[in-house]
């Protein structure tokens, strides 16, 4: 499920509620007030769920309703929709939304699907990729964004890319090939999490062109591939087991993403480093 999606499973469920008597008898005219977009984002704090929107808030301003009662109907009908496992209310009224695991592989196989629709190359260009880095992000083409070290974005980003590329090699040469949600994975661990709610957002933070803002979108999903890149392959003479297959479909999603922010960019998306 993508924010997307959820967005206007959201506004369904508002519209629903609004309209259906589930608050009361509403003023003439309170229905001309309801939004016509609803966004999700990132909650604040690790461990509050897959998003956050403050739906109940905006039909509470409209309806004249106490936020935390429109946050409870609210909550209570999001958590019959198929997707999402867990709605829980927050604060004032915000809401905290958990997908489903199998709502997340999904979402991992939608952007894993996307791989081969950007151009790579076998190594870098690396005064090329410092113009366009530089320019992408307002910064100076100067020396430092040469360095191999993680503390350099542009390095940080292609690296991890290429180690996508290795990942999948590694497989292969194993036996084993990327499956999003292989033996019903749910990709709740932390980082996994964290990192899917990073490749969730890329198309929002994508879409306006703002270069420098997806720059550094692609280094929070870089800093997440890393995060989980051990655990990708079987260690020593470990069998593949259906955690490896999903893991790695998590890291094929990743890397298809920042190929594609680096293409955006005019960056090279090196298979080698």
């Amino acid at each position: 499920m993508t924010p997307a999606q959820l967005s206007r499973t959201v506004l369904r469920t508002v519209r629903r509620v609004a309209g259906d008597g589930a608050l009361g008898e509403l003023s003439p005219g309170a229905l001309d007030g309801l939004p016509e977009r609803i966004t999700v984002g990132r909650p604040p704090r690790p461990g509050c769920g897959d998003y956050a929107t403050n739906a109940a808030l905006r039909l509470a301003a409209v309806t004249g309703r106490p936020a935390r009662s429109v946050a409870e109907v609210l909550r209570e009908r999001l958590a019959r929709e198929a997707g999402i496992a867990e709605v829980a209310v927050a604060g004032p009224g915000f809401l905290n939304i958990t997908v489903a695991g199998g709502a997340r592989a999904e979402l991992v196989e939608a952007l894993a699907a996307r791989e081969g629709g950007y151009a790579l190359a076998e190594r870098t260009d690396p005064a090329r990729d410092v113009r366009g880095w530089a320019a992408a992000t307002g910064g100076e083409p100067g020396p430092k964004l040469l360095e191999q070290r993680e503390s350099n974005p542009l390095f940080l980003v292609q690296y991890a890319h290429a180690r996508a590329r290795a990942l999948l090699r590694g497989a292969r040469a194993l036996g084993f090939a990327p499956e999003a949600g292989a033996g019903g994975y749910a990709y709740d661990a932390p980082r996994e999490a964290e990192l899917l709610g990073a490749l969730a957002e890329y198309e929002r933070v994508a879409a306006p062109g703002d270069t420098g803002r997806l720059a550094r979108r692609l280094e929070t999903v870089a800093d997440g591939l890393l995060g989980i890149h051990a655990s990708v392959l079987p260690l020593g003479e470990h069998k593949p087991l259906a955690a490896h297959r999903a893991r790695l479909a998590l890291a094929q999603a990743a890397g298809t993403v920042l190929a594609g922010g680096l293409s955006r960019l005019g960056v090279t998306a090196p298979v080698h480093l």
